[in-house]
């Protein structure tokens, strides 16, 4: 059984009935060479 699920970074949808269910959020670690993305993967 699939489920339509509509994400978005707008405050509205005209047109649209919807339930806001909650927030999210993500994080990201940049690096300029291999031996930083190592000790950035480290980190987290």
């Amino acid at each position: 059984m699939a489920q339509e699920i509509l994400i978005t970074t707008t405050e509205n949808i005209p047109g649209k009935k919807y339930e806001v269910i909650g927030e999210v959020f993500g994080l990201t670690t940049q690096s300029k060479n291999v031996i930083s993305n190592i000790g950035a993967g480290l980190k987290n």
